[in-house]
């Protein structure tokens, strides 16, 4: 309502910004809730992929906010309009402070969760919008510079499209059980190669149950003459795997040297 009335574009885009981060604290909350749920019959792996899902959900929609106001910046550019540069900053000033207290809230757990990390970066870009709304209004006051409005519009979207098309790829990659991104297959492959009694290593397939956790699975092939020490041998992958890549669940399936058959999964670790 304060940038319709004060005609300023910059303020309507910070308010449809806040709005947004309404709708995106809400979506984190429900998210987290859910991934807080135990495991059942019909998601053994838990629900921790529901924050994935509302982070991708929440830095969707900021790429779809950055380029609407994208769009109407230019326009803006074309045709400048009368803006009440008192009005501006006022406003902004109130947004300003509710926008810090909100990025205070969720910044320490922002660390550890991609999700209330996609709801911290709404919360930070508002409060870097508002300042850019102050500024502009400040400057429209003393300077009578109406361009600025579209100018501090195009510098929000820019931000915004900036920290989501950082965070958003991760997220996907998350999703589509993609191998950690500080992991390097051969380097696991290889590693496991390394333990004493492994003659080869196939079908090795690495992902994330959620954004902490990661497991592993894989035929693990052994000499004839090694069978009696299986434990032994699944005990140090096991250990390998957790200590070195903080892989903490895997699958191994054992099998004789030029044999596809396995014999049997070992033991899973949670």
């Amino acid at each position: 309502m304060g940038g319709v009335f004060s005609g300023s574009l910059a303020l309507i885009a910070d308010a449809i910004h806040n709005l947004s981060d309404a709708a995106a604290l809400a979506i984190t909350l429900i998210a987290r809730r859910i991934a807080r749920q135990p495991a059942d019959s019909n998601h053994t792996y838990g629900h921790g992929r529901a924050e994935m899902i509302g982070a991708f959900f929440n830095l969707s929609w900021l790429i779809f906010i950055g380029l609407f106001l994208i769009v109407e910046a230019v326009d803006r550019l074309l045709d400048p309009q009368l803006v009440k540069g008192w009005t501006v900053v006022i406003i902004g000033g109130i947004a300003l402070a509710v926008d810090v207290v909100t990025a205070m809230l969720t910044f320490a757990m922002a660390r550890h969760s991609m999700n209330i990390r996609a709801a911290f970066i709404h919360n930070l870009s508002d409060a870097l919008a508002s300042v850019g709304v102050i500024v502009g209004g400040t400057l429209i006051i003393l300077k009578g510079w109406l361009f600025v409005d579209a100018i501090v519009t195009l510098v929000i979207a820019g931000y915004i499209l900036v920290h989501a098309g950082f965070e958003i790829p991760r997220a996907v990659h998350i999703l589509m059980q993609g191998v950690p991104e500080d992991i390097e297959l051969a380097d696991v492959t290889d590693a496991m190669l390394a333990v004493p009694g492994v003659h080869d290593i196939h079908h090795v397939h690495i992902w994330h149950i959620d954004e902490h956790r990661r497991s592993l699975e894989s035929h693990v092939v052994v000499d004839p003459v090694d069978m009696d020490r299986m434990e032994e041998i699944k005990a140090a992958i096991k250990k390998l795997l957790a200590e070195r890549f903080a892989i903490g669940h895997s699958t191994l399936e054992f099998e004789y040297p030029g044999r596809g058959e396995g014999l049997g999964a070992a033991a899973r670790e949670d």
